[in-house]
């Protein structure tokens, strides 16, 4: 078996979680679209179907994971989590956050409104203190973030960014702001904020500006 499907293995979301997402999916499209109070109800209970698999195989509370179900309405559609990756003088910018102690490229939650290299370039604004200017999608992954919020499905857009400015500058998110060589990449990183594959595929972009994109 070779390092790529062994990473691909390692980062796979355990069986469960993949079955209790599609359930809670379905619900949450099925709540939407029901016509009659009979298939409301049914679809209900495949919410509270999936949160009592997820219970049970974690330490997650049932009655906290359908409260935070519950509120998700419409089509059930992938999450989107925007990365920057800035460097200077060969070196990548990662900021270490403060919820878990882990480094990860700048970046969050795209909100809705936002243009995508917008958000990628606001997040490295407010995480580390720099003025940065998305230049390049470097790759288009599957992927998603650990904690609760892992128990939805998300897509994740890694930027290649041109650094414009400012100063090293820790946020109520992050503790501490450096750049790194390949070589001296912090650890440990950040659940699935930034995995080795990201940084990897980042330094290959600013190795050929002209690499194609990639995507999963």
């Amino acid at each position: 078996m070779d390092e790529k499907i062994e990473e691909q293995n390692a980062n796979q979301a355990p069986r469960w979680l993949l079955w209790a997402r599609e359930i809670q999916a379905i619900a949450q499209t099925g709540c939407h679209y029901a016509n009659n109070d009979f298939d409301l109800l049914r679809y209900q209970r495949l919410r509270e179907i999936a949160s009592e698999i997820i219970s049970a195989q974690s330490d997650l509370d049932g009655d906290m994971l359908l409260a935070l179900f519950r509120p998700q309405l419409g089509y059930a559609t992938p999450r989107v989590d925007v990365r920057a990756a800035v460097f200077e003088d060969g070196k990548l910018l990662m900021v270490r956050e403060r919820m878990d102690g882990g480094w990860t490229m700048p970046g969050g939650w795209a909100d809705v409104g936002d243009v995508p290299s917008q958000a990628a370039e606001r997040e490295a604004l407010e995480e580390s203190g720099y003025t940065v200017q998305a230049c390049k999608v470097i790759g288009v992954y599957d992927a998603n973030r650990s904690g609760p919020l892992e128990l939805f499905h998300a897509f994740k857009i890694v930027f290649l960014c041109k650094l414009l400015g400012g100063e090293a500058r820790t946020s109520f998110e992050t503790t501490d702001v450096g750049f790194f060589t390949p070589h001296d990449i912090p650890q440990p990183l950040s659940g699935e904020r930034t995995k080795p594959k990201h940084i990897r595929d980042a330094f290959a972009a600013l190795a050929d500006i002209n690499i194609p994109t990639v995507f999963d």
